[in-house]
């Protein structure tokens, strides 16, 4: 699965960096110290991103600014959903302000979670990687493998985690959507506006399949998109 060269070439950059970490940790952290450099790893990579998320945050904040402007155009145009879209588009474009640009941060994370599910789940680039544990567990092992052992518990745990985040960030949309008026931008803009919510439990789903490893990378990162979410979002979301 996902067996092309660029995926194993990032794979074993990945995995050397895990390593070395690793390792740097390991007077710290002990047993537990490729556990922890994965999470530093994923720290990095949401560090590496945060420039879009702040471009993401502003996109949001034009949006709920036109939030009147928007209004007015569905009362005008409630009867040629063409027209509104058309008209919609136009105000977000001379705005700044596109209605999809809060996906790109998202997307740009999907090619680190794909490396991390290669590194753990395949040990390609990482030798030695998947023998390491955390509380005992492989950070290879999937819950497919059984739940020997604490396996129980450490997913019980992470899984918790996704679930709680998911919960509080699909929340957080809904509560940001009420205030900027997309779910009723036009007629697909509903379906979305309802489906969307949905989408932060797809994580849970995940990890159910993921390696121990990919979990923990799930976790820290959901955990980030939350921390931004109230560090970044306050003022916007307060609005309403």
């Amino acid at each position: 699965m996902f067996a092309f060269a660029p995926l194993s070439t990032a794979a074993g950059v990945a995995g050397a960096a895990v390593a070395w970490l690793a390792d740097t940790l390991t007077p710290l952290t002990g047993g537990a110290a490729t556990a922890a450099a994965v999470v530093l790893f994923t720290v990095a990579v949401r560090l590496l991103i945060s420039p879009l998320t702040v471009a993401q945050v502003r996109g949001e904040r034009r949006r709920a600014a036109l939030a009147p402007e928007v209004r007015q155009l569905q009362r005008r145009y409630a009867g040629d959903p063409a027209r509104l879209q058309s008209e919609l588009f136009a105000l977000y474009r001379r705005a700044g302000a596109s209605p999809v640009a809060g996906c790109l941060p998202t997307l740009l994370q999907a090619p680190f979670f794909l490396v991390m599910y290669r590194l753990f789940g395949t040990g390609d680039g990482g030798a030695g990687l998947l023998d390491e544990r955390l509380a005992g567990v492989p950070l290879g092992w999937h819950l497919g493998d059984g739940l020997t052992g604490g396996v129980l518990a450490v997913f019980g745990v992470l899984v918790a985690a996704l679930l709680a985040l998911a919960w509080f960030s699909s929340r957080r949309m809904r509560r940001a959507g009420a205030v900027t008026g997309a779910p009723a931008e036009g007629p697909g803009a509903a379906v979305l506006g309802r489906v969307l919510p949905l989408l932060p439990y797809g994580t849970v789903l995940v990890a159910l399949v993921a390696p121990l490893a990919a979990v923990l990378y799930l976790v820290t990162t959901t955990g980030w998109t939350a921390l931004e979410q109230v560090v970044l979002r306050r003022p916007a979301v307060g609005v309403g």
